[in-house]
């Protein structure tokens, strides 16, 4: 058996585990050890075991990752975004589908202080959802906006998927934090715009109300914006204005929250010990699935397959217009069936050099790649967004009512992805200007 024969038989292997729901972790370290013993020798593969791991590992960047995943935990667990809510609420409530708009809002400014779609679902879903059903809201309505609201989390800085993408594709980190800031806030107002519509069309989705606040109530409530706006501000100023680099910040932004957690009087050693252990725990996973990668990238590299592929694909004939279009029908796919994460240190080391050798620009792929990952969070069957809410809400709403509150905002997400695709510069113009 040749080695792109090896390959390509421990390519198959892998997708069965997974398909068997393996961790992918487990599977990708398993297959990549496999492939390397049948490859070369025992030694070598060992070797490889021991190597491989410390070299992902010691990369100084990836140290931003528990700092950011520390950052987002504090901010849930302290309540710290509450006040986002209720000062969109109030601001709001004029417009048709108000407190929706709101959630929508509130998500895209949790964004701003977390990196993780699931948390900002499941800080929108426990404060937006019970208001938006005691106010009437229709349950599909008010369960599918905050469900996609929460996949604003990844796009806009930071965002943990934007910066193991960066340590895999080799891109500036602050490079994608800028580009993505104009793909989420597009997002969000996309998903406003669908918000919008649908009320318009049919009123009873969300009906009116007559408690509208004042214009006193409305300056009041916005006292209670301090704390993100805080974080944010120490975040993005010391970020963008040269003062510390990505891995710094997550650090800063960590002890920010902290702080502003204390000042306000919500942090208790119980919520610093559950969100020490959540980022612990989620590390943990990702750098086990970053050591399976960083080993099949190596076993396909030893074996030629990725070379293989890459070449295959691009001496096909293929324009770089169907590549693409082939790469977004792979992520789109993967999204219904695996994790974001996942999904992505899975197919890097071979899609990247296609995309690198078609001319596309590995720093606007990664916003376009993090949008098509967002998207996979809200796709059946697996929509993990969708389940976070179903964890919300209880047996009170169905998991099928859910999924069909998200479609009008599926058709909107595949309209803002064209946009993205078709208008490159949208995503450049932040980056080539204060790059």
């Amino acid at each position: 058996m040749t080695g792109v024969e090896l390959g390509i038989a421990a390519l198959v292997l892998l997708i069965v585990l997974i398909a068997l729901r393996m961790p992918i972790g487990i599977a990708l370290i398993g297959v990549s050890i496999l492939g390397l013993w049948m490859l070369t020798n025992w030694r070598v593969a060992w070797g490889s075991l021991g190597l491989i791991p410390y070299k992902f590992a010691a990369n100084w960047i990836l140290s931003s990752v528990p700092m950011f995943l520390l950052l987002g935990y504090i901010s849930y667990h302290t309540k710290l975004t509450e006040g986002l809510f209720r000062a969109a609420r109030a601001w709001l409530s004029v417009l048709p589908g108000g407190l929706a708009i709101a959630a929508i809002l509130g998500s895209a400014g949790f964004a701003a202080v977390s990196g993780s779609s699931v948390a900002c679902s499941a800080t929108m879903g426990r404060i937006a959802v019970p208001e938006m059903l005691k106010s009437g809201y229709h349950p599909q309505l008010a369960t599918g906006t905050v469900a996609v609201a929460g996949t604003i989390g990844a796009l806009i800085p930071p965002s943990v998927i934007m910066i193991l993408y960066g340590i895999v594709a080799q891109v500036e980190i602050t490079q994608l934090f800028l580009g993505g800031i104009a793909a989420g806030i597009l997002t969000a107002l996309g998903y406003i715009l669908v918000v919008m519509i649908r009320v318009t069309l049919n009123p009873s989705l969300a009906p009116s109300t007559d408690d509208r606040a004042s214009w006193a109530e409305r300056i009041e409530s916005l006292k209670d914006t301090w704390p993100v706006i805080l974080i944010m501000l120490g975040i993005f100023s010391g970020l963008f204005g040269g003062v510390f680099t990505p891995t710094e910040a997550g650090a800063v932004g960590a002890f920010l929250a902290t702080l502003v957690a204390l000042l306000k009087g919500t942090l208790t050693w119980g919520r610093f010990q559950a969100a020490i252990q959540e980022t612990v725990l989620t590390t943990g996973a990702l750098i086990i699935i970053g050591v399976g990668a960083s080993l099949l990238t190596r076993f396909l590299a030893l074996s030629g397959t990725g070379e293989f592929l890459s070449s295959s694909i691009l001496g096909s004939g293929a324009s770089p217009a169907m590549i693409l279009l082939g790469v977004i029908l792979i992520y789109l796919l993967l999204g219904m069936f695996l994790e974001p994460i996942g999904a992505m240190l899975l197919t890097l080391p071979i899609l990247l050099p296609v995309i690198d050798g078609a001319g596309f620009n590995l720093l606007w792929f990664g916003i376009i790649m993090t949008k098509l990952l967002e998207i996979g969070m809200i796709t059946p069957p697996i929509g993990m967004n969708v389940f976070v809410i179903k964890g919300i809400v209880g047996k009170s709403i169905s998991t099928g009512a859910i999924f069909r509150g998200i479609w009008w905002f599926l058709v909107m997400d595949l309209i803002l992805l064209g946009i993205l695709v078709l208008f490159p510069q949208l995503v450049m113009y932040l980056p080539t200007t204060f790059g």
